[in-house]
């Protein structure tokens, strides 16, 4: 159990692996993927620079993490999944791309980012299209809840943010109350933020506009003890 509750915001599917995934995450793991630890990550060790880090949670089958991390060199990433095909994919295309600013953690959010996560040392969390959990008795196991949030922001450096995007309108709203609770956090718009043309379309975004649905995005920033905001390094 993690100081955040024992009640898991995702559910362990045994989705099976293709031999191209099978095959990526059992040649690029030991190079790609960081094994949980009950001890924080040295970013300079990991990535061999001191750029700014980007941690995005659940990146799913990971095709549009690869791509932000390509068209972003300067910027080093951590994608953190529990599903092993996702992991399996993103391995892939992390060798495909010859990327070295992107490496996984395959565990619990949660527990990686009490455990291994420094405080003020992340300056963007990437959170797309989490399990929306709808119905009310299983609303607990949503990710964009307090005391989570508290977290996110308690591991965001200054000026970091938070930028979390889904196509299911209660949740849209329900995050929206939660983020808005926690007081080292400002929405940086009135509501919901204008849909960003530049973040890469995922599965999930495109299943949710096929169906009708409309994307909702909200985008948080750091604040300092005294409610100013902070320029982005």
């Amino acid at each position: 159990m993690n100081a955040y509750g024992s009640i898991r915001s995702f559910v362990l599917r045994a989705g099976r692996m293709t031999d191209a995934q099978q095959r990526d995450y059992e040649n690029l793991s030991s190079k790609w993927c960081i094994p949980f630890s009950q001890s924080h990550i040295n970013y300079s060790d990991i990535f061999g620079n001191t750029e700014n880090v980007i941690i995005e949670i659940g990146f799913g089958m990971g095709q549009a993490t690869a791509l932000i991390a390509e068209e972003n060199p300067d910027t080093n990433y951590i994608g953190i999944e529990v599903h092993r095909p996702g992991v399996g994919r993103l391995l892939g295309e992390i060798a495909k791309r010859n990327l070295s600013n992107l490496f996984i953690i395959e565990h619990d959010a949660v527990e990686v980012l009490e455990a291994m996560i420094p405080d003020n040392s992340v300056q963007g969390f990437h959170i797309f299209f989490p399990d929306p959990w709808p119905k009310k008795k299983h609303h607990k196991r949503r990710l964009i809840k307090r005391p989570f949030t508290d977290m996110l922001c308690k591991k965001l450096s200054r000026g970091g943010y938070v930028h979390m995007a889904t196509d299911w309108e209660p949740y849209a709203q329900f995050a929206l109350e939660e983020l808005n609770a926690v007081a080292g956090l400002k929405n940086t718009y009135n509501g919901f933020a204008e849909t960003n043309r530049q973040r890469p379309q995922t599965k999930f975004e495109l299943k949710g506009k096929n169906a009708g649905r409309e994307i909702f995005e909200l985008v948080y920033e750091k604040i300092d003890e005294n409610g100013t905001e902070n320029s982005r390094a």
